[in-house]
């Protein structure tokens, strides 16, 4: 399948407002806990100089590659790690690094990975998998779908999408699954269009963009994960240290604000940003993926 060029170009979503949040300083030590396509780490390389070091992360193998590349000319301390952000603390040991002067988190997919075959664009034929880089759990989103009752499919839709029709999306995909089973994103897709009322169809966003959120949240145990990552980074940070979170959708900020609150609460360090930072007009126009970021940022003090 041709895939379309626009879903190739990705554009890393507030990368001066992150970047200058950290603020780092030469000879730093940062980490970029989701790499991706290496647009944080690259800016903050060239920050961090000649004695500074960058680890970077991603369970994405593929990410790794590309963000090696890029990284090839930097100037600072190149790191690469290959793993789940949840084990940060073990990542950053494995690696040598003992401490960070700043931790990054973009939470978004990167657009390079709609074209890796995993079923993430509900406009492709690729099969339903989900999974972001290779996990040792076998659960995939096919399996949700052939497998699960019509009351959990619709438990997960509504929890991890906040989908309003999670029922309707539910019973739609048990009943097209006694017919035949449901082989790839597009197919699930075309279930979902159907499911819902007419005029959900021509929203704002697609009718399959919250189902297809829920199904990956629940493949990849993405809220547990940033939640002990985030543990993690707090304890990895040296004291003056920042940590920045960029996270897509409500139920990842929601995790980010109240991690920061409590830990400020205890006297650990400040938030740096009380509201959000969200991307400016000029940005949501050149890149309409960036319209629901939003940044958080923390200071440890101890």
């Amino acid at each position: 399948m041709k895939q379309d060029t626009q879903i190739l170009k990705h554009e890393t979503v507030l990368l001066d407002e992150t970047v200058e949040g950290l603020s780092l300083s030469a000879d730093d030590t940062a980490i970029d806990a989701t790499v991706g396509t290496g647009g944080h780490a690259e800016k903050i390389a060239g920050i961090v100089g000649k004695k500074g070091t960058v680890l970077v992360i991603d369970v994405d193998e593929r990410s790794i590659t590309r963000s090696r590349d890029r990284l090839e000319g930097a100037s600072a301390k190149v790191i690469f790690m290959r793993g789940n952000f949840r084990n940060l603390k073990a990542l950053a040991e494995e690696a040598g690094v003992k401490s960070a002067d700043g931790i990054v988190f973009d939470l978004g997919w990167h657009a390079e990975q709609l074209a890796e075959g995993k079923g993430l664009s509900f406009k492709s034929d690729d099969p339903l998998v989900m999974t972001l880089g290779e996990r040792s759990a076998t659960l995939t989103a096919k399996d949700i779908i052939a497998d699960w009752d019509e009351e959990e499919i619709a438990r997960i839709i509504r929890a991890y999408g906040e989908e309003r029709f999670a029922g309707r999306i539910a019973r739609a995909i048990v009943e097209a699954r006694r017919e035949k089973p449901i082989e790839t994103a597009r197919e699930l897709s075309e279930i979902i269009f159907h499911a819902v009322p007419g005029f959900y169809r021509n929203g704002r966003i697609h009718p399959s963009t919250r189902t297809f959120q829920a199904l990956r949240i629940a493949v990849n145990d993405e809220l547990d994960a940033l939640t002990d990552a985030l543990k993690d980074a707090f304890e990895l940070l040296a004291p003056g240290g920042r940590v920045a979170v960029i996270s897509f959708h409500s139920l990842e900020d929601r995790i980010v604000k109240q991690a920061f609150r409590t830990a400020e609460d205890e006297g650990r360090g400040s938030r740096i940003t009380k509201k959000p930072i969200v991307p400016g007009e000029a940005e949501r126009a050149r890149n309409p993926r960036a319209r629901s970021a939003k940044l958080r940022i923390f200071e440890k003090n101890i």
